[in-house]
């Protein structure tokens, strides 16, 4: 598959420790479209934050939000893909108030797999205690939102392998 068949930027979404930056890169290889690192749109407040185990708010979100929706509206027609939590449907609204085209591939995952994976991640931000925070503020794609769900278990290239034939449903 390459971007001039899937032109959409595909926002890969989900609670910390799902992957999304370790997933998003080879579905962007498998898509032939660049990625970007949703964290690094964050501002320095954001990080500082998160850092100290504290969550953000929405009002914190807005600014980081508005970046991702950016970039993902100068992709629009090219292709892209880029991790951001996008938690909220709020979240996936303003997203999609800049970049009307986006999809959102939403890795899903049990509670325990998650947590373990965040525990031997090195040199991440987003401290373990946060994952409460993040499940309490999840809400699920809906039925109208353009996106699918993937399950995390197994090895990143088989993540993103089912998330890419899950996408490719999407855009027949």
């Amino acid at each position: 598959m390459n971007q001039a068949r899937f032109p959409h930027v595909v926002v890969v979404m989900g609670v910390a420790g799902t992957g999304k930056t370790t997933v998003g890169p080879p579905i962007a290889d498998r898509l032939g479209v660049p990625y970007a690192e949703g964290d690094d749109f964050h501002p320095e407040a954001n990080i500082a934050k998160m850092s100290a185990g504290t969550p953000l708010t929405d009002e914190d979100r807005r600014p980081w939000l508005d970046a991702i929706g950016r970039w993902a509206h100068e992709r629009a027609g090219l292709g892209g893909v880029v991790s951001c939590s996008a938690l909220k449907r709020s979240y996936r609204d303003r997203l999609r108030a800049s970049a009307p085209g986006v999809v959102f591939v939403h890795l899903t995952g049990d509670r325990k797999l998650i947590e373990d994976r965040m525990a031997h991640r090195k040199g991440h931000f987003m401290p373990t205690a946060l994952l409460d925070s993040q499940f309490a503020t999840l809400q699920p794609l809906e039925a109208d939102e353009a996106g699918v769900a993937v399950d995390v278990s197994g090895s990143p290239e088989e993540i993103a392998e089912r998330a890419v034939t899950a996408l490719q449903g999407l855009d027949r």
